[in-house]
């Protein structure tokens, strides 16, 4: 990541590595008794406000996906946080690290993503347990 934070410097916290700020509308899909409160916390702290769920019904900047292995089919659950991303928006697919329970092969994401319409452009250290791998459309060329 090559922007900065306010005031010049390098983004130390998990929601500013992942690019969220104050004002952005984020929605989060697959919320289980599992995932990081921390982590959670610095969100919506960051964008100064809840993250909305699945039921918004309105457009959103971004989305956080928490993913497990035995959580289903990784292009569906892709495909459908899709739903109300905004163009131009972000997903960002939180996994279990290697080794931990649930964990997802990155092969598993690599294949899911494009089939999905995405690309997988970076991923960002956010947790101890989980993983970050962001996730766009592609550009459409016109």
């Amino acid at each position: 990541m090559t922007s900065t934070a306010p005031g010049g410097t390098t983004p130390t916290g998990p929601a500013e590595r992942m690019g969220l700020r104050t004002g952005l509308v984020v929605q989060e899909l697959g919320w289980d008794n599992d995932t990081d409160d921390e982590l959670r916390v610095a969100i919506e702290d960051a964008i100064d406000g809840d993250m909305v769920d699945g039921d918004y019904g309105n457009v959103v900047d971004a989305v956080v996906l928490w993913w497990r292995d035995a959580d289903g089919d990784l292009v569906d659950g892709l495909v459908d946080s899709l739903t109300d991303l905004v163009g131009g928006g972000v997903i960002w697919l939180l996994t279990p690290k290697i080794g931990r329970p649930g964990a997802v092969d990155a092969a598993d994401i690599a294949e899911a993503a494009p089939i999905a319409g995405l690309a997988q452009t970076s991923a960002a250290a956010v947790s101890k347990d989980w993983a970050a791998t962001r996730l766009v459309a592609p550009k459409s060329v016109s």
